[in-house]
């Protein structure tokens, strides 16, 4: 199997009856869709970071939730920086029939942007019970955030990429 779990080679060929060329096209369509939905999700929270500063109430944050929306900031902005980032690989191999380090090298950063986004994710859930309920709640409520994610994002994934080898016989 390939990165993306598609059959090897000429099993490929055969079960969609593509080339390997088509094949590299259709993966990098595939995760074009796929980042454009998290691009949106990443750039939403990202503007809605940068806007807390100048609401009034964030006046009152103690210097442990100042330090933490700050790193949830980064987070934040390094995942946007890495869902866009294809795009910028793109432009930079655009017409040097280097589609197929494209799809790999895209693929791996928006896995490492997606990370990130989760880490985010789980901060902004920590900061709003911290503001709310208190640091205790904060702490379970971002550590419940960020167990979820990675159970959808990375386990259930891995999970049926498992058996959709088993299925394959490998």
């Amino acid at each position: 199997m390939t990165e993306d779990g598609a059959p090897d080679g000429a099993a490929a060929e055969r079960a969609r009856d593509e080339t390997p060329a088509e094949r590299t096209d259709r993966n990098w369509g595939e995760l074009l869709q796929e980042l454009r939905v998290a691009q949106t999700g990443v750039q939403l929270l990202t503007a809605f970071l940068l806007s807390l500063p100048f609401q009034q109430r964030f006046t009152t944050l103690n210097h442990e939730q100042r330090s933490l929306y700050l790193v949830i900031v980064l987070l934040s902005a390094g995942a946007t920086g890495l869902l866009v980032m294809p795009v910028s690989i793109h432009r930079a191999v655009f017409g040097r029939r280097e589609k197929g380090t494209l799809v790999r090298v895209a693929s791996r950063v928006a896995q490492v942007g997606l990370a990130l986004l989760a880490l985010a994710l789980a901060g902004v859930v920590a900061l709003i019970f911290d503001v709310v309920e208190g640091r205790t709640a904060a702490i379970a409520a971002g550590t419940a955030a960020l167990a979820l994610l990675v159970i959808l994002w990375a386990v259930v994934p891995a999970a049926l990429r498992l058996r959709g080898r088993r299925d394959d016989g490998r």
